[in-house]
């Protein structure tokens, strides 16, 4: 039987590179682990660390289609980060001048989340411990 030990990555592929590494870097507080450009494909690859225990990878390509989001498509939904305190997470996101929409509970789990957009409308939601 396959093993699979854990997830390794998440790629995102950004339209305009130096936003989205604000967001992801700043906005977020993702550490930078290393950034390249990839010159025989017109590329940047930053490498960011969530925790210790995972990376995002995140790409600029010339002119990369748009992805559809609403009305949701088949594919990747969203990207879920855990969060100690919904409510301190959100307020930091409002801050920032994201629009973030209203906390909800989860019926199954009691826990507090929340989703707001990353600068491409890439879905993210803040889900609490």
């Amino acid at each position: 039987m396959l093993k699979l030990n854990r997830v390794h990555h998440i790629a995102i592929i950004c339209a305009d590179y130096e936003k989205s590494k604000h967001f992801y870097s700043e906005v977020l507080g993702l550490k930078i682990l290393q950034e390249v450009f990839r010159k025989e494909r017109n590329s940047y690859k930053l490498d960011l660390e969530v925790g210790d225990q995972y990376q995002i990878e995140l790409f600029s390509f010339p002119d990369p289609p748009a992805r559809p989001s609403r009305p949701e498509a088949a594919g990747l939904r969203h990207l879920a980060f855990e969060v100690d305190d919904v409510a301190q997470a959100a307020a930091h996101i409002e801050a920032a001048g994201i629009a973030i929409e209203p906390i909800r509970t989860d019926e199954f789990t009691g826990k507090r989340f929340t989703f707001f957009a990353d600068p491409d409308g890439l879905p993210i939601e803040f889900y609490e411990k």
